[in-house]
């Protein structure tokens, strides 16, 4: 097994390479194993093969924390080989997420912000072993990683022991990206000292004590990508509606003719509001989130965006191409921070990002569900979402007023879940139109999003249950007729319809 210099840079190390399945035996039952990777990006592939292989064998179960969600190699092998047994952040796996909502395994469903300061505050168990992704590994032990950063740097800090793919599918380019910083636990936290979306305040690396690495496995295994869907004319609408918005603040000065930062979650509806923006009159944008999809490569492309800070570079398969492809431009344009820096709130809150995410449901005075199918399913977690809507300047969830061919109706009395709460949104919109609820009561709220949001086969509807709440509950806060409340999801429940 030959790997270049260039790859594994300190000569000592040389003796730590192996098979995946010889790396795959350091894994022992009950651990607590932490991986690289973020939706799905930079995530280790090989080992946990190996380790699926094993458990299906013998009675093997861990515990897996990642940075959010990762490829069918990590989350897809391990849940069906029966090997998991509780789960942490974010999912997004099929194969999973039917495990999670039968039982099988435990979800905790985490602030992406969140997790790495719990790590390192202890709240979440020693972690044995970290498997991280990485393009090199340096003289002195630090990791390059690849296209994730997530939640990496604090599982190398605080593992036992380090397991590194490395993985020669992923260009030496790479090298340089990265903005690795970790802020100190309390008491002796300092201010975070970044203050521009082009700033860089730590290394280009993860250090690490190469005493601590106990193997080496070496691939070319190239991350699974997804597919974006093709921009449809529902969310054309929905971006239509927002940058209409965006240019009435700017005319009102309440935003600067180059916006401010914008954060945007992922997705097909998410990717189609940012490609939108190449219509749009803004020049000078920046980009302050998570996940860097194809439409921001159309963005920097156009030079209408001119940075972008993310944690995980995460295309389409034509996308991760064209990335490579231009890597040197894209290394100019592109910073990928850990987690806790590129979701932390007191930085959201210093550049007044503007964060767009997406719902599964709202409700008539505000509440967003954004994680759980008919209030008890889980779909993917709250991810990073909570982290920027909380901390924004502008704070907007973009749903279809419909779902499920027109039977369900994604705005609703009630939220069957509640992630978001009315406190927190200042902004919905549907394809039918946009509503602004900054500076209203519940009441003119709910008239607001009926009116604006929902469906025309809803909206006499919910205008129905919205005044019967009135007659009923009197002149309350928030009206509501609690036996009425879920009526509509019980009802599409047993008949397939809400309405």
């Amino acid at each position: 097994m030959n790997v270049s210099n260039e790859r594994l840079r300190l000569k000592s190390l040389k003796d730590k390479i192996m098979t995946a399945e010889e790396a795959a035996n350091l894994i022992n039952d009950g651990m607590i194993v932490a991986t690289s990777g973020f939706t799905p990006s930079g995530y280790p592939k090989e080992v946990p093969i190996a380790i699926a292989k094993r458990a299906e064998k013998e009675n093997l179960k861990i515990t897996l924390y990642t940075g959010a969600s990762v490829g069918d190699e990590l989350d897809g092998t391990l849940s069906r080989a029966n090997a998991l047994i509780k789960r942490m952040p974010y999912q997004t796996n099929e194969s999973i997420r039917n495990a999670i909502n039968s039982g099988k395994i435990e979800f905790v469903d985490l602030h992406l912000s969140h997790m790495p300061q719990m790590i390192r505050y202890g709240f979440l168990g020693k972690i044995d072993i970290a498997i991280i992704e990485a393009v090199a590994i340096r003289e002195d032990g630090g990791i390059v990683p690849a296209t994730s950063v997530g939640n990496s740097p604090v599982f190398v800090e605080m593992a036992e022991k380090v397991i590194i793919e490395l993985n020669e599918s992923h260009p030496l380019e790479l090298e340089g990206m990265h903005d690795i910083y970790t802020p100190e636990n309390p008491p002796n936290r300092k201010p975070i000292p970044l203050t521009k979306v082009d700033q860089r305040i730590g290394e280009n690396y993860i250090p690490c004590n190469p005493d601590k690495i106990a193997a080496i496995v070496l691939t070319n295994r190239k991350d699974s990508v997804r597919p974006l869907a093709p921009v449809d004319e529902t969310s054309k609408k929905i971006s239509e509606h927002l940058i209409e918005f965006l240019e009435n603040e700017v005319k009102k000065g309440r935003l600067p003719k180059n916006l401010l930062p914008l954060q945007s979650g992922v997705g097909n509806i998410a990717n189609a509001v940012l490609k939108g923006l190449l219509d749009s009159p803004f020049e000078g944008l920046e980009f302050y989130s998570e996940v860097i999809q194809d439409a921001v490569f159309d963005l920097l492309d156009s030079g209408k965006m001119v940075i972008a800070s993310g944690t995980s570079v995460t295309p389409s398969e034509e996308g991760l191409e064209r990335f490579y492809k231009n890597i040197d431009f894209y290394r100019k344009k592109i910073i990928l921070r850990p987690q806790e820096i590129s979701n932390n709130p007191e930085i959201i809150r210093r550049l007044g990002v503007i964060a767009m995410n997406t719902a599964i449901e709202v409700d008539i005075y505000g509440h967003v569900n954004s994680t759980h199918i008919m209030g008890t399913k889980m779909m993917n977690g709250v991810g990073g979402s909570g982290d920027f809507t909380r901390n924004a300047y502008i704070s907007i969830f973009a749903t279809p007023s419909t779902a499920k061919n027109g039977a369900i109706s994604c705005i609703v009395p009630m939220v069957s879940h509640v992630d978001h709460t009315e406190h927190d949104v200042m902004v919905v919109v549907t394809e039918q139109g946009l509503a602004d609820l900054r500076g209203l009561s519940p009441k003119e709220r709910a008239k607001e999003i009926i009116k604006k949001c929902a469906h025309p086969d809803f909206k006499d509807a919910l205008m129905e249950y919205f005044n019967k709440a009135i007659e009923k509950a009197g002149l309350t806060h928030t009206p509501h007729i609690l036996e009425e409340a879920f009526s509509w999801h019980t009802k599409f429940l047993k008949e397939g319809r809400m309405i």
